[in-house]
């Protein structure tokens, strides 16, 4: 039998911070237990296709307030193209 890891009371409680600032709506908890865990695991960067409710200056900016609030580092989140460079290599001009 398989069984789910289920998240530390660290990034539980940062989560609980997250929704306490309304980084996000509560129907967007997935999302925020998401970068509470990569907080806690002390990720150096986030890479993420969630423009909606992830890779966005103004959400980036109150998730980090809270964590540097908490006691923890900034995270860097960013999109897969700004950290690839797969297209640059095959057209030098850009």
């Amino acid at each position: 039998m398989t069984r789910t890891p289920r998240p530390g009371i660290e990034a539980l409680d940062l989560l609980a911070a997250y929704e306490a600032h309304a980084v996000l709506g509560s129907k967007f908890r997935s999302d925020m237990l998401h970068i509470a865990l990569a907080t806690v695991a002390d990720v150096d960067l986030l890479v993420s296709w969630n423009f909606k409710h992830i890779v966005r200056f103004d959400k980036i900016r109150l998730f980090n307030a809270v964590n540097l609030e908490q006691g923890y580092k900034a995270l860097s989140i960013h999109s897969p193209r700004e950290v690839t460079t797969r297209d640059r290599d095959s057209n030098p001009s850009r």
